[in-house]
């Protein structure tokens, strides 16, 4: 068996070293979360630490599910009555992607945008409804993804403030 000295010793361990750091999965690269299977319905892109695409994340139906379904009955300034609406906590979103911003821009499918407050989202709990009624939303009915506030459980959040920031037909995000 063949003797190492010191420094070669030290060489082989730091090498191996920089080997285990660059096998580990770095925040910036892509593949921190699973891949999407199915259509794209949102994006994520911005100051983010965990990708599947690039730099960026893309949810399918399937991905955005395993998060967790949460329901939320309320009603809404843009359609009558009470509904009961199944989606992801927003908050529960910003985790899985390592938000590190203070705003998300909510863009809409017809371009419209809306600045968010982390800090509604992690204040409240905010869905990003799927489902409505026990339906799944097309884009005919505000969807495929809509972002709800919980307007009958907090009277503070029936002003006009968060009913601009409810945005229907949502396709992506930017964290800022």
């Amino acid at each position: 068996m063949m003797k190492m000295g010191f420094f070669s010793s030290f060489k082989y361990c730091a090498l191996a070293l920089c080997a285990l750091m660059a096998m580990s999965t770095s925040p910036s690269q892509a593949g921190d979360l699973a891949m999407p299977s199915g259509k794209t319905l949102l994006t994520v892109v911005g100051k983010i630490t965990n990708t599947n695409v690039g730099e960026t994340v893309e949810f399918d139906r399937d991905l955005l599910q395993a998060m967790g379904m949460h329901t939320l009955n309320t009603t809404n300034p843009f359609i009558q009555g009470t509904h009961t609406f199944e989606g992801i906590l927003f908050s529960d979103l910003l985790d899985a992607v390592g938000a590190t911003g203070t705003t998300v821009a909510a863009r809409a499918l017809d371009g419209f945008v809306a600045d968010i407050p982390i800090a509604d989202l992690r204040n409240y709990p905010v869905i990003i409804a799927m489902n409505m009624d026990g339906k799944v939303m097309s884009v005919r009915s505000k969807g495929p993804l809509w972002v709800i506030y919980p307007v009958d459980q907090y009277d503070e959040l029936k002003a006009e403030t968060y009913s601009s920031r409810s945005i229907w037909q949502l396709t992506s995000l930017t964290i800022k």
